[in-house]
C-alpha cells in the first residue's frame, strides 16, 4: 500500500488483500507474486506469509486518510474476485470507496469477473452502496486471444466505467470495444520476460481509436528492461477514459 505509485496509469495503490493464485498464462511472472516471495519467513514483514492469500482489515480505512483525490489501484498485490475472499469483506471494501472516502477514483482490477455476473455478491454490493457509482472503474486482465471472455463478462456488469488491461500482452487480440471506456497495452518485463510485437500494440491503439475508447500504452520492454511509456508512431499514448485527478 502506497500513497504513491510507480504505475504509470494510477496515482497511489490500496492493498486491503495481498496474495493471489494463478489462473491463466497472464499470471506465469507475475511482479506481486515474485515481490512478496521475497520475503516469506521474514518476521513481522508485511509479506512474512509471502503469497499466501490474506486480508487485512485495518487497512479497510485507508483512502480516509487520504485528503486530497487521487486515482487509487485497488489490490495491486492481489484480485479482489478472488475466490477465498468472503463477500462480506470485499463489500466492505466497495463501502469505503463508495461512502467513506468519494473523493477518489478507483480502479478495480480483475482476472475473475465471473464473480460479479448475476451472483449474490452484486445484490449484497447494491443493497450496501447503491447504484455503482462512476468513480469506482472495474477492469478485467486480458493477455492473449482466448483470456478475451473476461470482457464479455465485464461488459454485463453494473460498473458504469469499464476497462481493460491488455498486459502483460502475449499476442495480437481482436476486441469487442461495446461498452469499454479504457483500454491499456503494455509488455511483460522481468526475468524471463516474453517479448511482445509493436504491431500488437498499434492494432490495439487502432481499434481503440475506432470505438472511441481512450487508449494507454503503458510500457515495452527490451530483454525484460521496462521502457515506460514509449512512443508509438511518434507519439506517447497516456489517455484517460473521463476526467481524472491531478497526481
Amino acid at each position: 500500500m502506497s500513497a504513491h505509485s510507480s504505475i504509470e496509469w494510477t496515482h497511489a495503490t490500496w492493498n486491503p488483500v495481498t496474495g493471489c493464485t494463478q489462473v491463466s498464462p497472464g499470471c506465469d511472472h507475475c511482479y506481486a507474486r515474485t515481490f512478496a516471495e521475497r520475503f516469506r519467513g521474514v518476521a513481522g514483514h508485511p509479506y512474512q506469509q509471502g503469497f499466501d492469500l490474506r486480508l487485512w482489515e485495518a487497512r479497510l480505512d485507508a483512502p480516509t486518510r487520504w485528503k486530497r483525490p487521487r486515482l487509487i489501484f485497488v489490490n495491486s498485490m492481489s484480485d479482489l474476485f478472488h475466490k477465498d475472499i468472503p463477500d462480506h469483506f470485499i463489500v466492505q471494501v466497495f463501502r469505503t470507496m463508495a461512502m467513506l472516502a468519494p473523493q477518489h477514483t478507483y480502479q478495480v482490477l480483475t482476472k475473475r469477473p465471473s464473480r460479479l455476473f448475476n451472483t449474490p455478491l452484486v445484490a449484497q454490493i447494491t443493497q450496501a452502496i447503491g447504484p455503482w457509482p462512476a468513480h469506482i472503474w472495474l477492469g478485467v486482465s486480458v493477455e492473449n486471444q482466448a483470456s478475451t471472455w473476461r470482457v464479455d463478462k465485464l461488459r454485463v456488469t453494473p460498473a458504469p466505467v469499464k476497462f481493460i488491461s491488455a498486459e502483460p500482452l502475449l499476442g495480437p487480440i481482436q476486441f469487442n470495444l461495446d461498452g469499454i471506456a479504457w483500454l491499456i497495452a503494455g509488455a511483460e518485463s522481468g526475468h524471463g520476460a516474453r517479448p511482445m510485437e509493436e504491431e500488437w500494440v498499434r492494432s490495439l491503439r487502432d481499434q481503440a481509436t475506432a470505438a472511441g475508447c481512450a487508449f494507454f500504452y503503458k510500457q515495452h520492454a527490451v530483454r525484460g528492461r521496462k521502457l515506460p511509456v514509449p512512443v508509438l508512431d511518434g507519439k506517447q499514448w497516456q489517455q484517460f477514459p473521463t476526467e481524472v485527478p491531478h497526481a
